[in-house]
């Protein structure tokens, strides 16, 4: 692979590192976040998946009546399995909104946001040294 396709490769893992950390992982966060004084209930993992991306389900009760509702993105608890016991923390006006009690600090989803971060600024340096080196080259090699 040439410099210039090392760059163009190095420029858009950046980008896309950038954008997970600030269009998807930091929302997540701030959204487990409010839910810290939402209505407390216990619940069962009804759907069991990658509760990271948001593919796990939660049966609980709310106001009488049974509620499935699906765990936000950036949720823990993927390794529990289906029936398994465990506190939530929904909105009182639409229990559909839900997450582990144990999320709603924002946790996991912060840090992936800070790693994805962390990672982009690395490889936006990289793209920088590379566009760098490339302007220097003399014109011979080119």
């Amino acid at each position: 692979m040439g410099p210039r396709a090392s760059l163009v490769m190095s420029l858009a893992l950046g980008l896309l590192l950038g954008a997970l950390s600030l269009l998807v992982m930091l929302p997540a966060a701030q959204h487990l976040r409010s839910l810290q004084d939402g209505e407390r209930a216990q619940a069962t993992l009804h759907t069991a998946g990658s509760c990271m991306a948001g593919h796990c389900q939660v049966k609980f009760e709310a106001g009488g009546r049974t509620v499935v509702a699906d765990l936000p993105v950036g949720s823990g608890g993927g390794k529990e399995s289906v029936g398994a016991s465990l506190a939530v923390r929904y909105q009182a006006d639409d229990p559909r909104v839900v997450a582990r009690e144990a999320d709603v600090g924002g946790g996991g989803a912060a840090v992936l946001a800070a790693l994805a971060g962390v990672a982009a600024l690395f490889f936006l340096a990289i793209s920088a040294v590379a566009a760098i080196f490339l302007a220097r080259r003399p014109r011979s090699e080119a």
